[in-house]
């Protein structure tokens, strides 16, 4: 008897633990990028590409790992080719944010030289 109790406390904690690290679809991430950096690593330079959903009207700023703004780009093309000359080695993340500010997509890349 006590074994049944044991193995039934054991599957129904199994079974708590699964639901709380279940994900759900709907958390407020965006399910594919709308802009696409490469090459990461970088040296030299970085291009910026929208996959899809361009719009001229958004922006792009560039934050180092600090949270420092570095750099930023508003009314930006399809596709866009930024140097790295002033830029130190390290991680940098970027927003592409909309006319309003809100964040539409952001991501992180890496400067190496």
């Amino acid at each position: 008897m006590k074994k049944i109790v044991y193995i039934l406390i054991l599957i129904i904690g199994i079974n708590f633990t699964s639901f709380a690290q279940t994900k759900s679809a709907n958390q407020g991430e965006p399910i594919a990028k709308l802009i696409k950096p490469y090459p990461i690593p970088a040296t030299t330079a970085i291009n910026f590409e929208f996959l899809y959903g361009y719009d001229k009207t958004f922006s792009l700023q560039i934050y180092n790992f600090m949270g420092k703004k570095v750099n930023e780009f508003s009314k930006i093309p399809p596709r866009m080719t930024m140097t790295l000359e002033d830029f130190y080695r390290g991680i940098y993340v970027y927003q592409l944010r909309d006319k309003d500010g809100k964040i539409i997509d952001s991501g992180k890349f890496q400067v190496v030289k």
